[in-house]
């Protein structure tokens, strides 16, 4: 693959269109406590190879029938349930908005389906596998079980784990003010996984040059092998 090639989002991440999601929740166990806010970002990458922030949409969700809502946890993300002027919709109602706007931006960048990516990942895609099973959705554009975790790569990068801690480490900004809300987070996390890949766009490049040369080989060691005519009836 030579370097003049643009590059393309199906290949940069063997198919997969990362979509930055946080859920904001009644507590930290997915089975229990209730979802009460998502938000999801997509990803454009440009033909050279830079990762930059795209679409953003957010739901606030109504808790679902029994589900947990731990007082320490709306302490800090600042929501109140059961607020009149709040617009919260069921669970299937969210998810199946959102999903019909992430297979619009998978199917627009070619894609085959879409990665979760999450500071502190795991949280995020349990809380998202969990709303999906309760809701009964049968067609869910996400991965199961990969993601992408920016606690992991902010820590190898910028040597931070803590999402503040780490946009500030990366350069970006960061208002304590907007923090918890699950727009805010996902754009600043959206933000900051595009940093990361764009500072080790040379280590991709120089990857990607020595898959296509090895690509290259292997034609050249098994050449296609033409057809034999077919026998001249005449």
């Amino acid at each position: 693959m030579a370097h003049s090639e643009p590059y393309r989002m199906r290949d940069r991440f063997r198919g997969f269109l990362p979509v930055v999601v946080d859920c904001e929740t009644g507590g930290f166990i997915a089975a229990t406590d209730a979802l009460l806010e998502i938000a999801a970002v997509t990803l454009q990458l440009d033909p050279d190879g830079m990762l930059r922030r795209e679409a953003t949409w957010r739901y606030h969700v109504q808790p679902f029938p029994g589900g947990r809502l731990d007082p320490a946890s709306l302490a800090v993300n600042g929501i109140d349930p059961h607020h009149p002027l709040r617009p919260a919709l069921p669970e299937r109602d969210a998810l199946g908005r959102l999903f019909k706007e992430v297979r619009a931006a998978i199917k627009d960048a070619d894609c085959t389906r879409a990665i979760l990516v999450g500071h502190n990942a795991a949280f995020d895609l349990g809380f998202l596998n969990a709303a999906v099973a309760r809701a009964g959705i049968k067609r869910n554009p996400f991965h199961p079980f990969s993601c992408f975790d920016t606690a992991t790569l902010a820590g190898v990068a910028f040597g931070q784990t803590v999402l503040s801690r780490a946009v500030v480490a990366s350069g970006l900004t960061w208002e304590r003010e907007s923090a918890h809300s699950a727009r805010y987070d996902a754009e600043r996390t959206a933000d900051l996984f595009c940093d990361v890949c764009n500072q080790f766009l040379p280590i991709y490049a120089a990857a990607r040059t020595r898959l296509g040369a090895l690509a290259a080989l292997e034609d050249e060691r098994n050449p296609m092998v033409e057809p034999a005519p077919e026998p001249d009836e005449g």
